[in-house]
């Protein structure tokens, strides 16, 4: 995927990119089914873009196959003026349209996947930073509960969550590593599936994020996070794994030059599989009785998806 993965990087490194120059884009390549929306925040605004891939028997032609949704998650793909290029945490971003690139064209050479896939991302080349431990991240025009309402569509039945994941001393491989499942407030155990695509794709061993149950809660309640990865489950019942691209030092968020463009591949090609086998339904993100035995023994924990009460 590597020519749609650069496309995609010299699409966005652009002080004046917005979401109708990747609309557009996306349009000449016969997707169709493409929304944009400015939002407005109290540090600026952003460009939501959500794109819907058609499969052979999904949803959109009247099929049973499930949807599967990728979200390329950051704050903003450039920090202009202070940062001249795109930052580091444009990674989610790049990756989110590559692959809709990619699946554009092997629609067009009569490769189809069998289910729909939801693609979404913002595009802001002028966002804020932030202060955080052990290095500075990327913050956003817009608050957190407002980025993934827009993110989120429900009618995405499993997520993946692209995001930079270079910031911190816990992953420290270079390339790219997966969290376990996380569910209605749970950290699932990871998914054999996914590693096994993974392993596929890589041709090493498989790394895993060590996400705690704090990382799985609402933005907002001042409690640290490791990063926004995991804030798509906050806002749904669908099991939503993190497809973090991680870097082997603490990278910040804000620091350019620092978009690999062969771990965005490698991320880019293994979210491409998985949303084959998923619409296929070879593909689980977790086990279902499992996950009612457990909610069976010890309840919901859907109120980790919430801000907590004071």
């Amino acid at each position: 995927m590597m020519k749609q993965v650069i496309e995609a990087y010299e699409l966005l490194d652009s002080a004046y990119v917005a979401g109708n120059n990747v609309a557009k884009v996306f349009r000449e390549r016969g997707l169709s089914d493409v929304l944009v929306k400015n939002i407005r925040g109290n540090k600026g605004s952003t460009d939501f873009i959500r794109v819907t891939v058609p499969g052979k028997e999904g949803r959109l032609s009247g099929g049973i196959s499930p949807t599967i949704g990728i979200i390329g998650r950051l704050g903003g793909i450039g920090a202009r003026p202070e940062k001249v290029g795109l930052v580091s945490d444009a990674d989610g971003a790049i990756a989110a349209v590559a692959i809709a690139l990619k699946l554009a064209e092997m629609r067009s050479k009569g490769d189809s996947l069998q289910g729909d896939v939801i693609i979404a991302t913002h595009i802001c080349p002028n966002a804020p930073t932030q202060q955080h431990f052990p290095v500075s991240f990327m913050s956003s025009p817009v608050n957190m509960a407002t980025m993934v309402k827009y993110e989120v569509d429900q009618q995405m039945q499993a997520i993946l969550s692209v995001d930079a994941t270079k910031g911190n001393k816990i992953i420290n491989v270079r390339g790219f590593a997966i969290t376990p499942t996380v569910k209605e407030g749970w950290i699932l155990k990871v998914s054999d599936d996914l590693l096994d695509i993974m392993q596929n794709v890589t041709g090493r061993m498989p790394a895993v994020v060590p996400i705690t149950t704090q990382d799985i809660t609402p933005y907002g309640n001042g409690i640290y996070h490791l990063n926004s990865i995991m804030q798509p489950a906050t806002v749904t019942k669908a099991p939503v794994v993190g497809v973090a691209i991680t870097a082997e030092v603490p990278v910040p968020g804000c620091a350019t030059g620092a978009n690999r463009i062969t771990d965005i591949e490698e991320a880019v090609r293994f979210c491409i599989e998985v949303a084959k086998g998923f619409g296929k339904g070879k593909v689980k993100f977790y086990d279902k009785e499992e996950f009612k035995k457990l909610t069976d023994l010890y309840g919901s924990l859907a109120h980790l998806q919430k801000l907590g009460s004071k």
